[in-house]
């Protein structure tokens, strides 16, 4: 039963990820004009990634004291929101870029569809094993 959820944290945390990019984005959009703001960013994908990896990896504690060897585990993964400093669109201080945000916003759409379609589909399977149970 676990081999058939072990997908589903995953995907889980990336619609979270997916649905607060989509909050970031709308609120750069919305300060556009806002003299000296400076846009703000989701990072999740870069430390999902680095968290599967080091899963391979993990050392094995023969003792309480021991330290924990591998990198975090996916669970403890969860989107973080960054201020994007450094840079400058306008003289006012603004780095708000119009054209980026419209492609990330149709980019993370694109995204959030798919994710909610790969959970649809993981629930249709799960759906079909118990109709199929019932014969």
């Amino acid at each position: 039963m676990n081999r058939l959820f072990s997908n589903m944290g995953i995907l889980e945390k990336a619609l979270d990820a997916a649905w607060l990019r989509n909050e970031v984005i709308a609120h750069n959009i919305a300060n556009a004009d806002t003299p000296g703001y400076k846009k703000y960013k989701v990072v999740f994908e870069e430390e999902l990634k680095s968290a599967i990896e080091a899963s391979a990896l993990k050392g094995k504690k023969t003792r309480p004291k021991h330290l924990d060897i591998g990198a975090t585990s996916i669970d403890q993964v969860s989107p973080r929101i960054v201020r994007t400093g450094g840079t400058q669109m306008r003289e006012d201080g603004n780095n708000v870029d119009m054209d980026e945000e419209m492609t990330n916003l149709a980019k993370n759409s694109i995204m959030y569809n798919a994710l909610v379609q790969k959970i649809a589909g993981e629930f249709r399977k799960l759906k079909a094993v118990i109709n199929e149970g019932r014969r």
